[in-house]
């Protein structure tokens, strides 16, 4: 399958610091500016419970559930960071806990008709909590502690207070797919 729009050259129509707006024939995109990813955390601990995070996020106007991700190489001189190394800062400075391992589970795109973003995701394992969390000076993170069994109904209870729900959370509820069935 081709597309006609596909061999025609990418526009960069505005670029910030960290988002960059583009257009390549009929299509209007957006992605990261400077060549910036991102790293998802799957974390769930040896007695069964997922950490995530919650924080108010200004797009969408309202307080999201989340799980820990953070940016890779945003840093200048950490542009050859790998997903790894920001996986286990980022899971240490939103959660306060630290993984002795972490597992490279691929590629995904959260919304590839609209962002040409891409996210590494990872699962962590080996948990200890080693601090409090909620991220850095200019984030306000709360962390939840979820019993995996439990999480449609966190997930249920959460968004009938209107509050936003990250996609990547869907996985956690697939049968399946982090290892566990689910059935």
């Amino acid at each position: 399958m081709s597309n006609q729009d596909a061999e025609l050259p990418e526009e960069t129509v505005w670029q910030g610091k960290f988002i960059t707006a583009k257009k390549r024939g009929k299509w209007e995109y957006a992605g990261r500016a400077r060549g910036i990813r991102a790293a998802a955390i799957i974390a769930v601990d040896e007695e069964g419970y997922v950490l995530l995070v919650e924080q108010y996020r200004v797009p969408l106007g309202r307080t999201c559930l989340e799980v820990p991700a953070g940016l890779i190489g945003d840093d200048d001189g950490s542009e050859d960071e790998s997903p790894e190394t920001a996986a286990v800062r980022e899971l240490e400075e939103e959660t306060g806990y630290t993984a002795a391992h972490m597992e490279n589970l691929g590629e995904f795109y959260s919304s590839p008709g609209m962002v040409s973003e891409s996210f590494t995701l990872l699962r962590a394992s080996g948990l200890t909590r080693v601090g409090e969390g909620g991220g850095t000076d200019s984030e306000d993170i709360t962390v939840h502690r979820v019993k995996l069994d439990h999480l449609p109904q966190f997930v249920a209870a959460w968004r009938a207070k209107g509050h936003a729900v990250d996609v990547r959370i869907a996985m956690l509820m697939a049968a399946g797919f982090i290892g566990e069935d689910k059935a």
